[in-house]
């Protein structure tokens, strides 16, 4: 799958250098954050960071990457929600990114939705694994999402304000 590169946002700071766009990774461990690994010709020249578990693979595969660790299980946990809520208000407001990447799972909610207030953009891949039903965290941030990317034309059924860009794989 390709992204198209978004073209660099860029303004002049004090002393007239151009900044690059600011992208938040945000995703649960495993599959997803290997989905979003698989991206990096189109992440690797911006400045980023990531929002993750605090998991083996995830500190292995990101390592010297700037994380944030939210909190797990994120799957039907009002605990888990609350607290990656409340995360989301205090790393966007820090960070400012212009753009919110993510592929689930559902962590990918409180940031989305608190990114659109704080006015980032947003684009969700939905798995490659789902070809004719929504996933939960896909139809939560469906509304929110600038550009839903799927991977499969029988997703743009479900999507229909989808992009098919084809297999990240």
């Amino acid at each position: 799958m390709k992204l198209r590169k978004y073209k660099h946002k860029t303004s002049n700071n004090i002393k007239g250098h151009k900044e690059k766009i600011k992208v938040c990774l945000v995703c649960s461990s495993g599959g997803h954050l290997t989905h979003l690994y698989m991206l990096k010709p189109f992440w690797e020249d911006k400045e980023r960071f990531w929002v993750t578990f605090n998991k083996e693979d995830a500190k292995s595969l990101l390592n010297g990457e700037k994380i944030y660790n939210c909190y797990f299980p994120t799957n039907r946990s009002i605990k888990a929600l609350i607290k990656n809520t409340k995360l989301a208000v205090e790393i966007l407001k820090k960070e400012k990114p212009d753009l919110i990447v993510s592929s689930g799972a559902a962590v990918a909610v409180p940031f989305f939705y608190i990114g659109k207030i704080l006015g980032s953009k947003t684009i969700y891949i939905e798995v490659f694994d789902r070809i004719d039903k929504p996933t939960l965290t896909g139809k939560m941030v469906y509304p929110v999402s600038d550009k839903f990317i799927v991977q499969w034309e029988e997703q743009k059924k479900v999507y229909k304000k989808a992009i098919n860009l084809g297999s990240i794989f």
